[in-house]
């Protein structure tokens, strides 16, 4: 932290933190003038219903007087406060005249604290409470820039000085008096510098950290759009490379070597098309773009995903479904959710052996729909499962059969699921299998469920 003892901020900062802390100022102003003034009609209470033999403070002209003239100023400042933020809210920068009302009343509540340090014992080194409490608030509550700083000091050991004259007769006391005010003003104005120090150190840590924010949601956006844009344009020669090796294949008069060969470009064009097709998404996930969800059942829903997965004949593994007893009704994009549970049903295939059974359970758990992709293989190593929603992630492995993996797919679904307002989460042991869970808000405007 800089500490500003004899200066203000660097002039890039100046004027913002200058526009910051006079919007502050009004509005401690006011609350400060909203308990000052709470306090004071609280006093004025307590000594008018109080007996004089209690109190005895009554015996003082000087603490009536003061105490009325306390009630009448106070609202007055208030008052002027709220103007001053009104025009503040309109101009949208800091005028003199906010910078003066609030000296203004910074010296107001110092003098109301030497007055009542003097009334109270009619010798201030006898009495610092009211005194200290005042300049602590002041320096503390407020900032100000150093010129205003020296300002209020000089103003406030001007005040003293005339209340130090007008009480104190002999020059010893006067003497030791304006001592301990110096001791006390020097202690203000060092209070006053840490306190503008600390504030304007921290308002600037703010102000980088809005401007870094904004850099990196700018790079973030144009990582996007340039992502979107490679991969998009990227398709058509994957397509074109695999649309020409389909039809080599066709020629019956083709050998082996060159049948292998297409088969080869068959497949890597296959993983290229699937790398592609997930970049798409990453960026599509990462927009503020919200997508459109429909009321759907999500009983019939599995049932329609298990029968698409039987029906492709790419697995010998039994799926079974377990649906739960009732109908369960959640607001999905089924485009996006079918994705998600494709990723998790082909991982689940591909850690586990040919005849492993693969379960798929729905329930309801805490009002969330609580789905289950549970396999019986070769589970995740416990230091991997911290980091397998990770993008691009260092936990991706081999399947049992060879298959490769992007690393971009359970991210993707971990997106898409928290794009629903849900949670996708896993439980895994090594060997035994793992099981992967989401939970979906449960609609509430269908028939209550069991």
């Amino acid at each position: 932290m800089n500490i500003y003892l004899f200066n203000n901020v660097p002039r890039g900062g100046q004027s913002g933190f200058q526009r910051h802390f006079t919007l502050q100022n009004l509005k401690s102003m006011q609350i400060l003038c909203s308990i000052f003034f709470i306090l004071n009609v609280t006093v004025r209470l307590f000594y008018t219903f109080t007996p004089n033999g209690v109190t005895k403070a009554s015996n003082f002209p000087e603490f009536k007087y003061s105490n009325w003239a306390y009630i009448i100023i106070t609202p007055v400042f208030y008052l002027i406060s709220d103007r001053l933020l009104k025009k503040f809210g309109d101009l949208k920068k800091p005028t003199g005249t906010m910078s003066v009302t609030v000296i203004a009343f910074s010296a107001y509540i110092l003098l109301a604290g030497i007055l009542s340090s003097f009334i109270a014992m009619y010798s201030l080194r006898d009495n610092l409470t009211m005194y200290l409490v005042a300049l602590v608030t002041v320096s503390v509550i407020f900032v100000f820039d150093y010129e205003d700083t020296i300002m209020l000091t000089i103003l406030t050991a001007l005040l003293f000085t005339i209340v130090l004259f007008l009480c104190e007769a002999d020059p010893i006391q006067i003497i030791y008096d304006q001592l301990t005010s110096v001791v006390l003003l020097c202690g203000f104005y060092f209070i006053s510098r840490y306190a503008y120090s600390y504030k304007a150190s921290h308002y600037m840590q703010l102000t980088e950290i809005r401007r870094k924010n904004i850099e990196i949601e700018r790079a973030s956006d144009f990582k996007n759009d340039v992502l979107g844009i490679v991969a998009h344009d990227l398709r058509n020669p994957i397509a074109a490379i695999e649309s020409i090796a389909m039809i080599m294949q066709l020629d019956q008069n083709i050998d082996d070597d060159t049948e292998d060969n297409l088969r080869m470009i068959k497949t890597s064009c296959t993983k290229a098309r699937t790398i592609v097709n997930d970049l798409l998404e990453v960026a599509k996930n990462e927009s503020d773009r919200p997508f459109e969800t429909e009321l759907t059942d999500m009983n019939a829903l599995m049932k329609l995903t298990v029968a698409a997965w039987k029906a492709t004949g790419e697995t010998k593994q039994p799926i079974i479904l377990t649906e739960h007893a009732r109908q369960i009704y959640a607001n999905i994009n089924k485009d996006k959710f079918n994705r998600v549970l494709d990723n998790l049903i082909s991982n689940a295939l591909k850690f586990s052996k040919e005849r492993d059974q693969l379960d798929l359970i729905i329930g309801v758990h805490d009002k969330q729909v609580l789905l289950q992709v549970q396999d019986h293989g070769m589970g995740i190593p416990q230091d991997m499962l911290p980091h397998i929603f990770e993008r691009f992630t260092k936990a991706g492995r081999q399947g049992m059969r060879g298959e490769t993996s992007t690393g971009l797919g359970l991210s993707i679904a971990k997106q898409i699921i928290e794009k629903h307002g849900g949670d996708i989460t896993v439980d895994s042991e090594e060997g035994k299998g793992s099981t992967f869970s989401i939970s979906l808000p449960l609609d509430t405007n269908v028939p209550a469920i069991s």
